[in-house]
């Protein structure tokens, strides 16, 4: 059993397309899950998702098409692709967004405030497919052939990190049963302690608890140890806080992302090098890659 990963968008923040980050991407975060059964999984929806739309389209799934979306926060560069997907405009297709329960204020109603006149010129009503909107917290949730778990991570507004397994049985419904390998994603996340965010003080255990054993861990990179400091409270970690994530929490793999929108390719490169010989030092066997748009992995 396995579950299936490409990547949209691994920039965060905000697009930064241009000769500097071609190969990583300039996209902001979407990546597309596969299970076992071809059941379609989209994990944040940034600008990524409009090319993943358009290729859903392209391979003649312009209608009869369904999937859910998780959303990890409702800030701009995690939802800013859906008014461009283009299924949501051919009827016939079913999408269920996922958002947290803690928002302050609803998926649904973000969702729809973001496609309002004021500033989008086709209205959340005229869209042609069905969308469903559900809320999940720190629990478990049993979708169409995978199992996910929720775990609250440490951002501005808040924010969730997911746990994915593939199962089988009932067709991935009430009696269905834990039977693949995990990957968590974690896009947006602050690991240094911050007391602003009230988070209890074994947080950081319960969260490589979360982690551990997962084949893949997905995390936030965004800053350098040197640019953090000037950026604590900004909800984002840096490159040697993920790998040191990884480690405890025995991954096999890390993938960095969020790469930041200032961060060119050459940039990158330095900094997964410097993580790598991190790693060696540490004698683990630990992969370190980062993320790129056009990526797959599997699971």
């Amino acid at each position: 059993m396995t579950l299936r990963l490409r990547f949209w968008g691994t920039r965060g923040s905000i697009p930064a397309p241009g000769p500097h980050t071609v190969r990583y991407g300039g996209n902001t975060p979407c990546v597309e899950v596969r299970t076992e059964a071809d059941w379609l999984v989209i994990l944040d929806a940034g600008t990524g998702i409009r090319e993943l739309g358009r290729s859903l389209v392209a391979a003649g799934n312009a209608s009869g098409l369904a999937g859910d979306i998780y959303l990890t926060h409702a800030h701009w560069d995690h939802i800013q692709g859906i008014p461009f997907f283009a299924p949501i405009f051919h009827q016939g297709n079913h999408f269920t967004i996922w958002g947290s329960k803690t928002l302050k204020t609803s998926i649904d109603q973000v969702i729809r405030d973001q496609m309002s006149p004021v500033v989008f010129p086709v209205s959340f009503e005229e869209l042609s497919a069905r969308i469903d909107f559900g809320e999940i917290a720190e629990e478990r949730h049993v979708g169409n052939g995978y199992e996910v778990t929720a775990f609250a991570v440490q951002h501005p507004g808040g924010a969730l990190g997911y746990r994915f397994t593939e199962t089988a049985g009932a067709a991935g419904g009430r009696d269905a049963h834990h039977v693949g390998r995990s990957f968590v994603y974690i896009s947006d996340n602050e690991l240094a302690a911050d007391e602003a965010y009230g988070s209890p003080p074994d947080w950081r255990d319960r969260l490589v608890e979360f982690v551990r054993g997962a084949t893949i861990l997905i995390h936030d990179a965004t800053y350098t140890a040197a640019e953090y400091e000037r950026h604590r409270g900004w909800g984002h970690s840096t490159y040697e806080d993920a790998v040191a994530l990884a480690l405890d929490a025995g991954v096999e793999e890390v993938l960095l992302f969020h790469h930041r929108p200032e961060r060119s390719d050459e940039e990158v490169d330095r900094a997964v090098a410097a993580c790598q010989a991190m790693v060696a030092a540490r004698g683990s066997r630990l992969r370190v890659t980062p993320a790129a748009e056009g990526m797959t992995v599997t699971v």
